[in-house]
């Protein structure tokens, strides 16, 4: 069988790099005797490395030229290369209810929704790693005060511990991208509740993201219909702050204080 093309519309940039490929599968590593999920491996340049692993791999690509080649070419993995779109799967049966690593060389174009589904299915991904487009990669691990912590920052460390572990270069990828790729690792962190109601919690970071200049005095107003914040209920000091400047446990005080102002139950937590 020929080897697959990489298809433009499913943002499919095919890794050469044997080193790195290795590289990437000893990620999984941190998080030892559980089973591993791989998303989108393409003709198997990580999956190679992962099934030398011992615990039980299992790999979901919605390229159907891609699930040929890795039925021919990854006999070891019959029965368990799933054919079928990630982001629309229902993690809870993949591997019977346990819990799994998740790993991959993920399409740039989805790897928010990805990471957001992984938030979602925390109970079931204690670690995550895998390779993303830079930029992606420094969001997700930057500190608040820097420019590049936003919603994906947050969101993502509320949860997870995240790591920057290694950047990689444009020309080891079949075609290349036009930007640089990296390697990150995430680990479920010691949360349980966050101490808020969660979906306002996510309402309020967006929210306040999306006029990440302006302070939250003023960015608040999308979230009260435009008649801005009861700064009865707000600490002061929060209103001149800009999103960036806060850390997860300050959004989850801020998320406390806006349930008071739209009446919702805060449960006396972090108020």
């Amino acid at each position: 069988m020929r080897q697959v093309r990489p298809k433009k519309s499913l943002g499919q940039h095919f890794l050469t790099d044997l080193d790195i490929a290795r590289r990437i599968a000893d990620t999984v590593d941190a998080c030892p005797g559980i089973p591993v999920l791989e998303v989108g491996p393409g003709m198997g340049v990580l999956t190679q490395y992962l099934i030398e692993k011992p615990r039980e791999v299992k790999a979901v690509e919605i390229d159907g030229e891609s699930v040929a080649w890795l039925n021919e070419h990854f006999p070891r993995l019959a029965d368990n290369i799933i054919s079928a779109d990630f982001l629309r799967m229902d993690l809870d049966g993949v591997f019977g209810g346990r819990q799994f690593v998740l790993t991959g060389n993920y399409p740039y174009d989805i790897s928010s929704q990805i990471f957001f589904k992984v938030i979602d299915n925390r109970g079931l991904i204690p670690c995550c790693t895998g390779m993303i487009q830079r930029e992606v990669a420094l969001r997700m691990a930057a500190s608040p005060g820097s420019k590049a912590y936003g919603i994906l920052s947050v969101l993502t460390q509320a949860w997870y511990d995240v790591e920057y572990l290694f950047t990689v270069g444009e020309d080891v990828f079949n075609p290349p991208p036009k930007v640089k790729s990296a390697v990150i690792r995430m680990t479920r962190n010691g949360v349980t509740d966050l101490g808020c109601d969660e979906a306002l919690f996510r309402r309020v970071v967006k929210t306040v993201f999306n006029q990440r200049r302006k302070m939250l005095r003023v960015s608040l107003r999308q979230l009260f219909g435009g008649s801005g914040a009861d700064e009865r209920l707000f600490d002061p000091a929060f209103l001149t702050m800009r999103p960036e400047q806060l850390s997860v446990a300050e959004f989850v005080r801020l998320t406390n204080m806006a349930a008071q102002q739209l009446g919702e139950p805060d449960n006396g937590k972090n108020g």
